[in-house]
């Protein structure tokens, strides 16, 4: 048998097709989701192309799809609105959020139109007033931090593309209720949990053990992103393939609403979560990182 390609990667497979066919192969381009009990590969349209272990001829891996700095742009720009704190306000190129303290996404200014470094006093300024430490998100291209500046919980922020699909068994509501926050297990109030601007939230459930939320928000580009957050299964019901169940439900309940792509945004340590996202087909769009403000003026 033909060596088969690694999950997650990016590669044109070719593949033996059906006696009868007019010709013996083809040949699909995209991301390997599953290589047991058959080879699967999202095309970048979202098609899933099942493809027997045996009847893999060969395959070579493509070099992903260079990411252009609008792109990580209209990225951020969805995914700021997906999660915005309590409290939101643009302060010339920057979008500042504040949640109360909660997760450092909800309490940081993301860069999201062309700023100058001069803009930064103004931000820290605001978040002073508010009792919490100033810290800017720094998405690759977007924000260079000088050399020699500390930075903090880098992410891997991982796309794919999405339609509509099987809910399976997730339940989604329009809020976080008291069963989904008891089994969230977590400290992020529920106001954090359920801010979202010009967008729609759903709060997935399965099986009583797993919760998730996904956000639907649009791109300055009009691309409709689906966020995928707060992904957590009770410790007595891991290693039982929820997560991902449940991660594709959401997708599904977030592909029947228009949205076409999905991202997350991973701590780079998190090699669980990481793999996870990988095996459903999400690749790297781009990274960020922290940086205190008092750090830079």
């Amino acid at each position: 048998m033909t060596e088969l390609p690694a999950l997650g990667a990016r590669v044109s497979l070719r593949y033996r097709l059906p006696a009868g066919e007019t010709r013996p192969f083809t040949d699909v381009v995209g991301h390997v989701e599953q290589v047991d009990p058959t080879v699967q590969v999202r095309t970048r349209h979202g098609e899933v192309v099942t493809v027997g272990r045996d009847d893999v001829v060969a395959f070579r891996v493509v070099p992903e799809q260079p990411v252009r700095a609008g792109q990580i742009r209209n990225l951020e720009h969805a995914a700021a609105l997906a999660w915005p704190g309590t409290e939101q306000q643009w302060l010339d190129g920057w979008f500042l959020r504040y949640g109360d303290g909660a997760t450092r996404r909800a309490n940081s200014a993301v860069p999201l139109r062309f700023t100058s470094v001069a803009e930064i006093a103004a931000v820290a300024d605001w978040y002073a007033t508010r009792g919490v430490p100033a810290l800017i998100s720094a998405p690759d291209r977007l924000f260079r931090v000088p050399e020699g500046v500390p930075t903090d919980a880098e992410n891997l922020v991982m796309t794919t593309d999405i339609g509509p699909g099987d809910l399976d068994d997730v339940t989604v509501s329009a809020v976080p209720d008291d069963a989904w926050l008891t089994l969230y297990e977590r400290e992020v109030p529920a106001p954090v949990l359920a801010a979202v601007v010009d967008g729609e939230l759903g709060f997935g459930t399965l099986a009583g053990a797993a919760v998730g939320r996904v956000a639907l928000t649009e791109a300055p580009d009009g691309t409709r992103w689906a966020g995928v957050s707060a992904v957590h299964v009770v410790e007595s019901a891991r290693r039982q393939g929820l997560a991902r169940r449940l991660c594709a439900g959401l997708l599904a309940w977030a592909g029947d609403r228009g949205a076409t792509r999905a991202y997350v945004q991973v701590v780079t340590d998190n090699d669980a979560a990481r793999r996870l996202y990988e095996q459903m087909g999400f690749t790297l769009h781009h990274r960020s990182r922290y940086v205190r403000a008092e750090d830079l003026v």
